[in-house]
This record gives C-alpha cells, structure tokens and sequence, in this order.
C-alpha cells in the first residue's frame, strides 16, 4: 500500500449500534496495514442513515485519532447522514469530502 495514498473503508447497509464495535476492530485492522494520515470512509452505501450511523462515524473517527492522529474523511455522504452529522456538531469534527477528491485519485491511478 502506498504510504500517501489514504487507506480506505467502506460502509454499507443497514449500520447499527451492535455493529459498531465490527467496524471499529476493522479500522483498527486496516489502519495497522497502513502509514497513511488520512482513512477515506465511503459511507455512499449506507441505507437509512440513524443515530447508530452516526454512533459509528464518531467512533470511527476516534480510531483513527488513536492510532497516530489519523484522521477520517467521509466520502459520497448521504444527504440524511451529513444532516445528522451537522445536528450533533460531528460535521465539524470528521472530514466531509463531496467525492471529488476520490475521484481524483481513482483517475490519477489509473
């Protein structure tokens, strides 16, 4: 894995709150294969974005800070989630990214 490319995880579905701690042992795992700063989380994929979604992106972000200060971006974030993440102050907190910058990346890799 190249060190300046972001590690990337991706969620999808239904996300609840007994889910959370399998996302989190994920990261953790994907974050020890990686020196990269920056962990790009598709959350393009989740379906009916709740409170547990954003239970998750909060404890995500809390990963990667402990692991070195990563820091965790959003990408392709639904409409319903980025105003959940904006109602509990979390937009501020975790990147948001409108996928233009994964975009980039995927043309300039190819």
């Amino acid at each position: 894995m190249n060190p300046l490319s972001p590690a990337v995880l991706v969620l999808s579905g239904h996300v609840t709150r007994a889910g959370v701690p399998r996302l989190c042992a994920e990261l953790e795992a994907i974050l020890a294969a990686s020196r990269a700063d920056v962990v790009d989380c598709d959350v393009g994929g989740i379906t009916e974005p709740d409170l547990a979604s954003v239970e998750a992106v909060a404890r995500l972000s809390v990963v990667a800070r402990r692991a070195g200060g990563r820091r965790l971006r959003l990408l392709h974030v639904p409409p319903e989630l980025r105003s959940l993440l904006d109602l509990v102050g979390l937009a501020d907190v975790v990147g948001l990214d409108d996928g233009a910058a994964a975009e980039a990346g995927r043309a300039a890799g190819s």
